[in-house]
């Protein structure tokens, strides 16, 4: 909880000067060498901030709202393995919160209570904008939840298990994106679509809703909104990584260098555990950088456009994936 909590303004860091980078300005520089410690400043901000709650907005279920974003968020990390096992004396340690059998779908399940968040922000705000973002979001998780769905059925077509640490063990030789790649594809976008981020952000268009589902929220409350949409990036680049990219697995050659180095010799465990966590935090961390770098560069498209490819480009797209990976599976081919 604490490295995900510490991810998220690192995250912000990281947006901000990209954004920068990417549009030819110079982001935060003020508050710390090269603007780190803009994050901290905000915070500070956020907790001294005034937080009125509008008179005419549904007191209790209004201040609820954000808990219902925020916890969804932090706990479907728990069943994804960010390394492999860790020897300390006589235990054996494995480096997974919730070794759940059921993994994938736990993170799924999680995942879209999400949306409830959403729903009740939008609801007890009162605000015909809110009312907007909450029933834009709705849909669209729904319909962008169906296309990821259909990306999970073709991974576990391929590998017969729920488990994530099962999982990873089985990309030991050959990475998931080399035999699914059309499930990547689709959940990839599909991931953009559940953050709510561009150039899916529709839920919170500002020309066109103002701030969408969080327009009447500020202070803390808009902060836990924030914290959210981050933790899912974090969340869904693990779980991009662990089901396509190998999880905490060794890029080729690897273990051959540390053995060279020394970092494999003594304690050996100890070492490849921690060669191995850091290569499922540079794999996460690429994808998180993805997420940034493709918010500032793809603009945001309508929402019938949004609706149009869901349903008729990556729905379509995610069946005959399902069928030609249980075509090819029975003629033994993968």
């Amino acid at each position: 909880m604490g490295m995900l909590l510490n991810a998220v303004p690192i995250l912000v860091w990281v947006e901000r000067r990209g954004s920068a980078l990417i549009q030819d300005r110079l982001g935060p520089n003020r508050v710390g060498p090269f603007g780190l410690l803009q994050p901290v400043a905000d915070v500070v901000k956020f907790i001294f901030k005034e937080d009125p709650i509008p008179p005419h907005a549904h007191k209790s279920l209004f201040l609820l709202a954000p808990i219902f974003a925020l916890v969804p968020a932090a706990i479907a990390f728990a069943a994804i393995p960010f390394g492999d096992t860790l020897e300390l004396g006589n235990r054996t340690i494995h480096l997974q919160i919730a070794d759940i059998h059921i993994g994938i779908l736990y993170i799924v399940a999680i995942g879209s209570l999400g949306v409830y968040g959403i729903l009740l922000a939008g609801w007890a705000s009162n605000n015909k904008y809110s009312i907007f973002g909450a029933l834009r979001s709705t849909a669209q998780v729904i319909s962008y939840e169906i296309a990821m769905g259909t990306a999970l059925i073709g991974v576990l077509l391929v590998y017969g298990t729920f488990s994530l640490k099962e999982i990873v063990y089985l990309q030991e030789h050959v990475w998931g994106i080399f035999l699914q790649p059309i499930a990547f594809i689709l959940f990839f976008i599909a991931s953009f679509a559940e953050c709510n981020r561009l150039p899916f952000d529709l839920p919170e268009g500002e020309a066109e809703l103002v701030g969408g589902f969080h327009t009447e929220y500020g202070s803390m409350k808009f902060a836990l909104f924030f914290m959210a949409e981050y933790l899912h990036m974090v969340t869904l680049s693990a779980f991009m990584v662990t089901l396509f990219f190998g999880g905490w697995q060794l890029i080729p050659g690897m273990l051959t260098v540390a053995d060279w180095v020394g970092i494999a010799t003594y304690p050996k465990s100890m070492g490849l555990a921690l060669l191995k966590v850091l290569a499922f935090i540079l794999k996460t961390s690429f994808f998180a950088l993805v997420f940034v770098w493709v918010r500032w560069t793809v603009p945001r498209i309508r929402y019938d456009q949004l609706m149009s490819l869901g349903w008729k480009v990556l729905i379509p797209l995610g069946l005959f994936n399902i069928l030609l990976t249980a075509i090819l599976l029975y003629i033994g081919w993968l």
